[in-house]
């Protein structure tokens, strides 16, 4: 599984690579503009991408624009050969120190073969559109160590996540952030709680309602000025239904993270997520691996302007 996960990495880094070249980006946040982003100075950072795929709970700087590339893999299923990709290609701004806006399109692709219950596919295509709304609730300062986000976000796709069939399939994630500095500018404690409900029409299929409920939590050290890293856990369970109806699985994901910024405009954030332990209703196996996958992995780059 190493090779999927280094050959993905290698393929994204190559295909932003003009991207990044077209911006003038040069191997720095906006908080750290206009200074050497190499120096042993620990200034302030944004918290919303530094702890993997549990989310900060920053939002930038009042009228601070953003585009990026974010590729969420995953990897591996109980036979077979499994990989499955949706990028999401974002437009980010923030109208107010207190709300954040993103809209963009997505793109999927799978490479299966020989998994059980699903078709052998190998196809890269348009899958749908997305928008998000975060509200910045609560700020840190001296009155409160901990910060406070809480987002909402649309989603509208045209392709299925799992199995890559054409479906019109409709998700709302609402998603609460929070975090705490727990050393000034070096250590920070992450932690979110995710409610997933969505509705799925397949072709010659009756209408699917299904719910995923997630909690996560991380901690990341700077251990230089530009580089974040650290650890997150992730705990997410599967339900037939949009309340809960049904419950029919959990899995357990550790991983490591990375933020690392590559200008003071620009940076790049990875995480790596393995499923080191899960339940589906009626097997015995120690994974979940019909609605989650072995592994997981995220790749985002970001320009600010």
């Amino acid at each position: 599984m190493s090779g999927s996960r280094n050959g993905l990495m290698a393929a994204l880094a190559l295909a932003a690579a003009p991207f990044f070249y077209a911006c003038g980006f040069t191997p720095a946040r906006a908080q750290d503009s206009g200074q050497n982003f190499i120096s042993t100075a620990f200034n302030e950072i944004e918290t919303k991408y530094i702890f993997g795929f549990t989310e900060g709970s920053g939002i930038g700087l009042q009228g601070e624009k953003e585009v990026s590339t974010e590729t969420v893999g995953r990897f591996g299923k109980r036979d077979g050969r499994y990989a499955a990709t949706e990028t999401k290609l974002e437009y980010e701004f923030t109208p107010s120190q207190f709300f954040q806006i993103e809209l963009g399109g997505l793109v999927a692709s799978h490479n299966i073969k020989n998994v059980m219950d699903l078709d052998n596919r190998n196809a890269f295509e348009f899958s749908g559109l997305f928008g998000e709304v975060r509200y910045l609730f609560l700020e840190r300062g001296p009155k409160s160590p901990i910060s406070g986000t809480i987002s909402f976000e649309p989603n509208w796709r045209r392709i299925d996540e799992t199995n890559g069939n054409q479906v019109t399939n409709y998700e709302f994630e609402t998603k609460l952030a929070l975090d705490m500095e727990l050393i000034e500018n070096r250590v920070y404690l992450g932690f979110n709680a995710i409610y997933e409900p969505e509705v799925t029409h397949s072709l010659n299929e009756a209408m699917t309602r299904e719910s995923t409920l997630g909690l996560s939590g991380a901690i990341s050290f700077r251990p230089l000025s530009p580089l974040t890293v650290g650890a997150e856990v992730g705990y997410f369970c599967h339900y037939d239904g949009i309340t809960f109806n049904q419950f029919t699985g959990e899995a357990l994901f550790v991983g490591p993270t990375m933020f690392l910024k590559l200008s003071p405009k620009s940076f790049i954030t990875a995480a790596w997520a393995t499923q080191v332990r899960g339940h589906t209703v009626g097997d015995p196996s120690r994974l979940e691996l019909d609605e989650f996958s072995r592994q997981k992995g995220k790749l985002k780059f970001a320009y600010e302007f």
